[in-house]
């Protein structure tokens, strides 16, 4: 079979982009050293780790345009995604921090892969009225400003959620704050909600959803309709906005008010997050009455807003894992109660089980998330969905690292499922690769799609 010929367009936008590489990559990436490091002396554009990493991604371009025309457009999209497991090693050799700013620049600028071949269509489900074509998302706290929306999205994620936005910029808590345990496949944070504020969110997801509508108004290609139609609000998949709390704020009712009437117009969903261990006293929203006050006022300002004929965002909320039983109780009653569109299970847990309990950076303070996490966030999921009834759309997030971990988290209960950490050791590779994964477990079990696999465990 002859091989497939690019178009001139395909092979300009490589040449293009290689030139913008040669010419920008380094300066970005020292700006870059320097903004993460909190004005720190700027590491000069001559450092080892600078040259290498840009000498890398070059490297990498220039093999690219060698091999782009002879291959079809899956093929060299494979290929693409292969190729990152080259990089990503080396963000290892950074500050945690560094090499998290590092990772959000890049894709900020487009020097990530896009994904062009379609998911397997036993993946696509419909949830809130939206279409997924997979249930593989990115959690929260990876892009906390919405820098790179578009390119997160188009790595192949079925949907990409944003934040935790702030109604105020704040820093966060002092650095270090970020601590790699690579072994064990987790990470001990304590950011503390770090965020640029709602109004520069704002500004952001606004020009987006702009692009977005001129793409839909304008295009007259079919290819191009049918990915709007699939799509959400910011692009070819859906798009989460998490609102949470200043820590100073003395009203945490007002702030996410706040970032609903400011933040909502741009979101497939919200959420609410009462659960990160690293804000003073903001899991106490977690309390029955607590979080009925809350829910209610955040429903209210929204429901009060106009919305077009597809109805307000889908409202949800973010739990923690270290819940009582009661706790728990509480929360599926409140939830069903106030008819709550989801839940997300959960954020990460200030305990250490093992393995980490013995680890030396096991006392340092934040919340643990990763592979540690995996069982404790499972079993909360599997009880909260028993004491919905399946009724509520439960998003099932901590230590997922596999297709089989994903299919695990839907079985226990999860419509759609997250990942974080893993992403952060596994890079841009993982995502086609966990979507193939859970094709496969499907199928295996005899699901002709997650919608039936959903709860399979609790029956």
């Amino acid at each position: 079979m002859a091989a497939r010929v690019w178009r001139g367009s395909a092979k300009d936008a490589l040449l293009n982009k290689l030139k913008y590489i040669y010419d920008v990559g380094p300066r970005r990436f020292s700006a870059t050293f320097e903004a993460a490091a909190g004005g720190a002396p700027r590491i000069p554009h001559s450092s080892k780790k600078g040259r290498f990493l840009t000498g890398t991604m070059i490297g990498l371009a220039i093999a690219g345009g060698a091999y782009v025309s002879t291959v079809d457009e899956a093929t060299y999209c494979g290929w693409l995604f292969k190729a990152t497991r080259i990089v990503n090693p080396f963000f290892a050799l950074l500050d945690a921090e560094v090499a998290h700013r590092l990772a959000v620049s890049a894709a900020a600028h487009g020097f990530v892969p896009r994904e062009k071949r379609p998911d397997p269509t036993i993946l696509g489900l419909e949830v809130w009225g939206r279409k997924f074509t997979n249930p593989i998302g990115l959690a929260a706290g990876f892009d906390k400003n919405a820098e790179a929306v578009e390119s997160l999205l188009g790595l192949g994620f079925g949907f990409v959620e944003v934040g935790s936005v702030t109604p105020m910029p704040q820093e966060g808590n002092p650095k270090p704050r970020i601590f790699r345990l690579p072994k064990e496949g987790a990470i001990i944070n304590r950011c503390g909600f770090n965020s640029e504020g709602i109004v520069v969110v704002a500004k952001r997801l606004g020009a987006q959803h702009g692009k977005r509508k001129m793409e839909e108004t304008s295009s007259t290609s079919p290819s191009l309709t049918e990915e709007v139609k699939h799509g959400g609000k910011a692009g070819p998949g859906i798009l989460g906005v998490n609102i949470g709390k200043n820590k100073t704020s003395e009203d945490a009712a007002s702030d996410y008010v706040q970032g609903v009437h400011t933040l909502s117009q741009y979101a497939d969903y919200l959420v609410i997050n009462i659960s990160s261990p690293n804000t003073p006293g903001l899991r106490k929203l977690q309390g029955r009455k607590q979080l009925k006050d809350l829910v209610k006022k955040v429903q209210a300002a929204r429901d009060e807003m106009q919305w077009a004929e597809e109805g307000p965002p889908p409202l949800v909320v973010k739990i923690a894992p270290d819940l009582s039983k009661e706790d728990i109780e509480d929360i599926a009653a409140v939830a069903v109660a106030l008819h709550l569109d989801g839940l997300i299970i959960s954020n990460t847990t200030v305990s250490r089980p093992d393995p980490v309990s013995n680890h030396p950076l096991a006392g340092e303070s934040g919340g643990l998330s990763g592979k540690p996490l995996f069982d404790m966030s499972t079993n909360i999921l599997k009880e909260m969905y028993i004491l919905t009834r399946g009724k509520i759309p439960l998003i099932g997030c901590g230590g997922v690292s596999s297709g089989e971990d994903a299919y695990k988290k839907i079985r226990a209960g999860a419509t759609l499922v997250q990942l974080y950490t893993a992403f952060a050791y596994g890079g841009p590779a993982l995502i086609p690769q966990i979507k193939a994964e859970l094709a496969e477990c499907l199928a295996k079990d005899g699901f002709k799609s997650v919608q039936e696999a959903v709860g399979a465990d609790c029956r």
